[in-house]
C-alpha cells in the first residue's frame, strides 16, 4: 500500500542497495485469456494471468504501418484513459480512430467527436446478453483494419525480442521508445525496398 500511495515503505528506508533493486513504479494486474467452449458446448473457467511491469500503447499510421505516437504506462493503467492524453495525432494521415473495446467510453467518443476524430472503436458485449449480430459483423470488419497494431506488438516481441528488464518507469520507458525507432526504421527500409522492387 505505501508503494501504490508513492511512499518507501519502512523496511527499505534505511537499505539503499535494496531499495535500488525495487521497482516502485511497476505494477500487478491481471491478463484474462479468453476461455473457449469444449465440445459439448460448456465453457472453460477463465484464466487470469498476473503480470507484472509496464504496458506500451501505440498511435499506428493505417497507410504506412509507423508508430506516430506512443505512450508507457504501469501494466494496471486502463487503456482508454491514455487515448485523451496525447495518443491520437491530428497530422496522421486519416482521422479514424481504429481500436479495441478497451478504448470505448463517453468521454473517449465525445473527445474523439471534439477534435475532429471518427470514432472506428470496437463495441463491447453488453454483459449477461449475447451481442447483437450487426454489432458483432461490425467489430469483425473493424478487427481486419485494427489488426496491423497487433502485427507491431508481435514484431517487438518476437523477432525484436523486446523485454522490460530495468527498473523504474524512466529507464522502460527509454526502452521501449528505442524500439518504436527501431521499428519503424525497419518499416521504413521494407517501404524502400518495396518501392525498388515495384
Amino acid at each position: 500500500l505505501a508503494i501504490k500511495a508513492g511512499r518507501v515503505p519502512d523496511a527499505w528506508a534505511d537499505k539503499p542497495e535494496k531499495l535500488r533493486q525495487k521497482d516502485r513504479d511497476a505494477r500487478w494486474t491481471l491478463v484474462y485469456g479468453k476461455a473457449r467452449l469444449r465440445e459439448d458446448g460448456t465453457k472453460h473457467a477463465d484464466i487470469a494471468i498476473p503480470v507484472f511491469g509496464y504496458k506500451s500503447h501505440a498511435g499506428i499510421d493505417r497507410r504506412y504501418g509507423f508508430i506516430r505516437t506512443w505512450a508507457v504506462t504501469d501494466a494496471s493503467r486502463h487503456d482508454g484513459r491514455i487515448l485523451r492524453r496525447g495518443l491520437l495525432d491530428k497530422s496522421n494521415t486519416a482521422s479514424t480512430v481504429w481500436a479495441d473495446s478497451a478504448y470505448r467510453s463517453k468521454a473517449n467518443e465525445a473527445f474523439m467527436e471534439k477534435n475532429g476524430f471518427r470514432s472506428q472503436v470496437h463495441h463491447r458485449k453488453p454483459r449477461g446478453r449475447p451481442m447483437a449480430p450487426h454489432i458483432r459483423r461490425g467489430n469483425a470488419s473493424r478487427s481486419k483494419v485494427r489488426a496491423a497494431v497487433e502485427h507491431v506488438f508481435a514484431q517487438q516481441k518476437g523477432a525484436m525480442g523486446l523485454f522490460i528488464r530495468t527498473i523504474g518507469l524512466a529507464r522502460a520507458k527509454v526502452k521501449i521508445g528505442m524500439a518504436n525507432i527501431t521499428y519503424n526504421i525497419r518499416r521504413l527500409v521494407w517501404h524502400e525496398r518495396r518501392q525498388a522492387s515495384a
